[in-house]
């Protein structure tokens, strides 16, 4: 009889005025060393990194499903998070008998059990070791769309509203990866 395991999810990047949204599923499996692990934002950058390459490395399996700004304007943050979550769920292979546990108040529509758990990133393992993955993800799309527009100064703030972005946008305009359903870029596009 196969083991239930357990398959973490989370997501970084609701927040931002710019870039994907990311979520990682992380399935760690019985003999994985979980020291450490707690919600991303609970951690230095560093430790952050130093884990999810751990996490990488050992457990049995893991992915990310992402929503661009595009389709978060399209269908909303909430529904763009979900199915960020859905296709990282379903990016992973070769595990059927998993219970899927996601941070928050919502799951994805999967073919999994799944169970919603507040404040899961610091109380499942799992959920922790995603919460790591996704953050770690987008922070480094983040600072590979700076490359592209380093104007906008993106890794330094990832994209989050803070006063140096809010400028950034005031002199360079909008880009590409800009939300365009989010205050205060809402209100900016409708004064044009």
């Amino acid at each position: 009889m196969q083991v239930n395991l357990i398959c973490g999810v989370d997501e970084a990047g609701r927040g931002p005025l710019a870039g994907p949204v990311y979520a990682a599923a992380v399935i760690l499996g019985p003999d994985f060393d979980t020291e450490g692990l707690r919600d991303s934002k609970k951690l230095s950058e560093s430790k952050r990194y130093s884990l999810a390459l751990h996490i990488k490395k050992n457990a049995l399996t893991w992915s990310v499903g992402i929503c661009s700004a595009s389709e978060i304007d399209e269908i909303n943050i909430h529904q763009a998070t979900l199915l960020a979550m859905k296709r990282a769920i379903e990016g992973l292979s070769g595990y059927t008998s998993i219970k899927v546990m996601v941070d928050g108040l919502f799951c994805p529509q999967v073919d999994f059990p799944c169970e919603a758990i507040v404040k899961g990133d610091d109380k499942v393992a799992e959920i922790s070791a995603a919460s790591i993955i996704a953050k770690t993800e987008r922070d480094l799309k983040m600072i590979e769309i700076d490359k592209i527009y380093p104007g906008y100064q993106f890794k330094k703030h990832k994209g989050y509203p803070t006063k140096l972005h809010i400028e950034m946008i005031k002199s360079e305009g909008l880009c590409e990866y800009h939300r365009k359903s989010f205050s205060p870029i809402k209100e900016m596009l409708t004064l044009q």
